[in-house]
């Protein structure tokens, strides 16, 4: 789960967090971006005792300073970042490193600069992606999944009836900010999530 303050109804980014891990949630992305670095230390300090009660993983968006302040599991980068292999130099090989990817190239750039894993997308329209051009489609996974090893995560546009058909194209997983985000029920939003995957994969064993 990708998180948005903004998002929340209202709700504090802990009580969302904290909701999401009821439904089963194991994996988090911290992206605040718009917050200061001592705000932003602040509230991942907060949530890492969260996901560190629950043996969850969190990463946050870009902050290699934050990882390595708080010892939290690993960093996510955007194509603004540091690249993946300045990132790895830093933070040695114990932590993650996720990196957004858009396209074939920025893929393969990715997995030669020694990301664990790919966040791909956006595969369907959404708001929160709308910067990064209109949604790419489930074609760009099965593009990706043929040329890269690495394990792939799609976004944009996520909801449950869409998590077979991104699973089928080669994705091994999805990431998703408010349908979690800004879901009624968080607990709820993330356990439908996760029955799909695991319903997909599943009946591909």
């Amino acid at each position: 789960m990708i998180t948005d303050r903004k998002q929340t109804r209202g709700r504090t980014l802990e009580e969302v967090v904290e909701a999401s891990l009821r439904g089963g949630a194991r994996a988090f992305q911290l992206r605040e971006k718009d917050l200061e670095a001592k705000d932003l230390y602040e509230l991942a300090e907060r949530l890492v005792q969260l996901t560190r009660q629950n043996a969850a993983v969190l990463l946050v968006n870009d902050r290699i300073d934050i990882t390595l302040a708080l010892d939290l599991d690993g960093v996510h980068l955007a194509r603004g970042s540091f690249p993946p292999d300045v990132a790895r130099k830093l933070l040695g090989g114990g932590k993650l490193i996720g990196v957004s990817c858009h396209s074939l190239d920025e893929a393969l750039e990715a997995e030669e600069g020694g990301a664990d894993f790919l966040v791909l997308g956006p595969v369907f329209e959404t708001p929160s992606k709308l910067p990064y051009g209109p949604p790419l489609g489930r074609e760009i996974i099965r593009r990706i999944r043929d040329k890269v090893s690495l394990p792939i995560l799609a976004i944009g546009g996520i909801k449950p009836q869409h998590v077979p058909e991104v699973l089928a194209a080669g994705a091994d997983g999805v990431a998703v900010i408010s349908a979690v985000m800004a879901s009624s029920d968080p607990t709820s939003a993330t356990a439908q999530l996760l029955k799909a995957v695991n319903r997909r994969l599943t009946s591909d064993d």
